[in-house]
């Protein structure tokens, strides 16, 4: 006994509660320690979580200290919050039809590994994956949501928005789904005016020409049906800031942070003048870009320019002049 003096021992030699409550509480905990036993009286140890320590049941030995807390970092003090702060699994997201509560089963046929499944083995995936799709879109709707989401996640890619534009543009397509504004109107139409009003909405819009380009209809039913969905869904979408599209503009002409200052300076006094009322954002951006690097000397061109904002060199010319009469009464 006397070799073991020196250890720390609970106080009273037992916890408070009997070693049958400790062990009840604790049984996930001991299957997990199987085999360990205390060194001094080969008693049951059990897991105290609260404390960090392993226990012997018997004597009250301290045989581990300072574990690891494998527990969440949050407290909840009811059910209801311990189930909304809990994180077990993926988190939903209205950007896949089901809400990614589905099981995805991957269309290569290897195991985790990396190796080819047999000739059984694939067979019976591929009848896996039939009836999880069969399972997964049980309806015309939910056909109809997959198919736009995987379009609006397509669109979102291709035009470099971010997650939230998607989850956006996403919430307003199954908005529209809901309030049944799709029939007599395509796909791809309604989801390509999802993506184009969440982007103006977040703050990162891109031109009607932009959207166009990776949609799969033309830029006047775009714009159509734009108008019909923000109208029956009245949703509130400003009118699109030329500041906006500076810093994408500055970056694919990889100009520098003072051009991009000044461009945006010189936005914002034709605004002050009035200057900007009914020209188009783009090409005021674009303008002002090409301005604020000849301004900075920094080499640029208006080809360069009208390439990054896909609008023609005249807009780029006419907008110019405007916004150099409008500083401080430069003329160009």
């Amino acid at each position: 006994m006397s070799e073991h003096t020196h250890t720390r021992r609970r106080s009273g030699g037992r916890d408070r509660r009997t070693a049958r409550e400790q062990q009840d509480e604790t049984e996930q905990e001991r299957t997990d320690d199987e085999g360990l036993v205390c060194p001094e009286c080969s008693g049951n140890v059990i897991r105290d979580e609260e404390h960090g320590e392993a226990v012997c049941a018997e004597c009250g030995l301290v045989v581990e200290e300072d574990s690891v807390d494998r527990g969440p970092e949050w407290r909840a003090f009811d059910a209801a919050e311990k189930d909304q702060k809990s994180r077990v699994g993926a988190p939903t997201t209205n950007t896949m039809h089901d809400k990614g509560l589905s099981t995805n089963i991957d269309w290569r046929d290897q195991d985790a590994y990396g190796r080819s499944l047999g000739a059984r083995q694939r067979q019976k995936m591929r009848r896996l994956r039939k009836w999880n799709e069969r399972f997964r879109t049980r309806d015309s709707k939910e056909r109809n949501l997959k198919q736009a989401l995987g379009e609006i996640d397509r669109m979102a890619s291709a035009l470099g928005l971010p997650d939230n534009v998607r989850e956006t543009a996403s919430v307003i397509y199954r908005r529209a789904l809901d309030e049944d504004l799709l029939p007599g109107r395509s796909i791809e139409g309604v989801s390509t005016s999802c993506v184009y009003a969440a982007a103006r909405m977040a703050g990162v819009p891109r031109s009607l020409d932009e959207i166009a380009e990776v949609s799969r209809v033309e830029k006047e039913e775009v714009a159509r049906t734009y108008r019909y969905v923000v109208r029956e869904l009245k949703l509130e979408v400003k009118p699109a800031d030329p500041e906006q599209y500076v810093p994408r503009f500055a970056s694919s002409l990889e100009l520098s942070e003072e051009s991009e200052l000044r461009a945006k300076q010189l936005l914002r006094n034709a605004k002050e003048k009035g200057v900007h009322s009914g020209k188009s954002p783009v090409g005021l951006a674009a303008a002002a870009v090409y301005a604020a690097a000849l301004l900075t000397n920094e080499k640029t061109t208006q080809a360069a320019v009208s390439e990054v904002a896909d609008i023609s060199e005249v807009t780029i010319r006419n907008r110019y002049h405007e916004l150099l009469e409008a500083e401080d009464g430069l003329v160009a």
